[in-house]
């Protein structure tokens, strides 16, 4: 169920509304990661498919809200949300830890009848794979700044100001915990079709693991590799966004 105070207008960013789009893509940040990030994204895909970016508790503009820290629960409160959008074909993007909130989300829309056109899911492995040796959200302060710097995703200076990190730090912490300790309960495969994408040298996300998506699916799977690490997203947006595009466009002229 959804909490009270749980809305569109807390939880969806719309920057570039698209009355007369076809679809729409719901995007899903990874840990750290906020709906600002999708900007270009929506600059993109506008006016053929209209963007909506999520932003979860605890940044931003939701900064005193306290932040979540189960992928699970980070869906529960969002299906009901995401479910008045539905009158378009609707894809779900997600990059690292979005990539598991669009799969719990997609679970739970199928489970209200409600089948998205598409799982595009960045820089994660399946759910299905398990890696015992991820603590990054038990360390201390400078052992977080130091794996998030490391990966590559934060703005260069984010952690130089003391203020501004102390800001920042639980939320990526929360995040750290809802993708580190998330653990896939087995149960019915989707029938939504996962369209993976990953970098080939991304250290946390091995390209068999990622190919391992197959298996939670019966709609059809496919595997987009790019050159880079986890972040590999930045250097190639551009071709990523066009082929979920045109993955999304032509999904929705075949059932049309």
């Amino acid at each position: 169920m959804t909490s009270t105070g749980d809305t569109n207008d807390r939880w969806v960013r719309r920057f570039h509304p698209a009355p007369t789009a076809t679809a729409r893509l719901l995007c899903l940040p990874h840990a750290g990661g906020s709906a600002s990030y999708f900007f270009p994204v929506s600059r993109r895909l506008s006016p053929g498919v209209e963007a909506l970016a999520v932003q979860y508790p605890g940044r931003q503009d939701r900064l005193a809200e306290k932040p979540l820290e189960s992928v699970e629960e980070l869906a529960d409160r969002l299906v009901d949300v995401v479910l008045p959008f539905r009158d378009k074909p609707l894809g779900l993007f997600g990059h690292s830890l979005g990539a598991l909130l669009a799969f719990e989300l997609a679970l739970r829309l199928e489970d209200r009848g409600v089948r998205p056109v598409g799982l595009f899911a960045s820089g994660r492995r399946a759910p299905i794979t398990t890696r015992e040796d991820e603590y990054t959200h038990l360390g201390d302060d400078a052992a977080l700044i130091a794996a998030v710097t490391r990966l590559g995703g934060t703005s260069p200076g984010l952690f130089d100001d003391e203020e501004m990190a102390a800001m920042v730090l639980p939320s990526i912490r929360a995040d750290y915990r809802a993708a580190e300790t998330y653990r896939y309960r087995p149960g019915p495969r989707l029938a939504t079709p996962v369209h993976a994408f990953v970098g080939d040298a991304d250290p946390k996300a091995t390209v068999e693991e990622v190919r391992r998506w197959a298996e939670h699916t019966d709609g059809g799977f496919d595997l987009t590799i790019h050159p880079g690490g986890h972040f590999y997203l930045n250097a190639h947006a551009d071709a990523v966004i066009d082929r979920i595009a045109a993955l999304l466009t032509g999904t929705v002229s075949a059932r049309g």
